[in-house]
């Protein structure tokens, strides 16, 4: 929960400050020099860009968690333990253990999202966090398409 609220506070920070930009930039593009123009249009851009990838971001946040909901009410979230370093995370060497099951396990039912998803949550164990999002994304994309059977 913690982790949540942080994570609503730096969006609500950027998003605060992304306002503050698109005025500075309106203030620029009102003065009637060209250099001026030119700064006020790029300040403009940049942050219509910043609220689109935040946008893009949070969707992708939203859908992954109604996913792993999904799947931990069916009772079939990944079972393995895996053991974590001093740091905190997760041994690679037993993370890449349990991989090798999911990945076999998205090959065999490549149109089921389930299984993608557990992929991506195996990546993520084995510290392959853009395989991970990759994964998950393609999790997103199968579930938009049509239910699958619970596997």
């Amino acid at each position: 929960m913690k982790t949540r609220i942080a994570a609503l506070v730096m969006v609500a920070l950027l998003a605060l400050y992304m306002i503050f930009v698109i005025n500075y930039s309106i203030v620029l593009i009102r003065i009637d020099q060209p250099i001026a123009n030119v700064m006020g249009w790029a300040l403009l851009v940049l942050p219509l860009i910043g609220f689109w990838a935040l946008a893009a971001e949070l969707f992708f946040i939203f859908r992954a968690e109604r996913l792993l909901t999904t799947l931990e009410e069916e009772g079939a979230l990944p079972d393995e333990v895996v053991e974590l370093l001093p740091s905190g995370r997760p041994d690679p060497v037993t993370a890449d253990r349990a991989f090798d099951r999911y990945r076999t396990e998205a090959e065999a039912a490549p149109e089921s999202w389930r299984a993608w998803l557990r992929l991506g949550l195996a990546y993520d164990a084995s510290g392959d966090r853009k395989r991970a999002r990759w994964a998950t994304r393609r999790a997103i994309a199968l579930s938009r398409v049509k239910p699958t059977p619970a596997a």
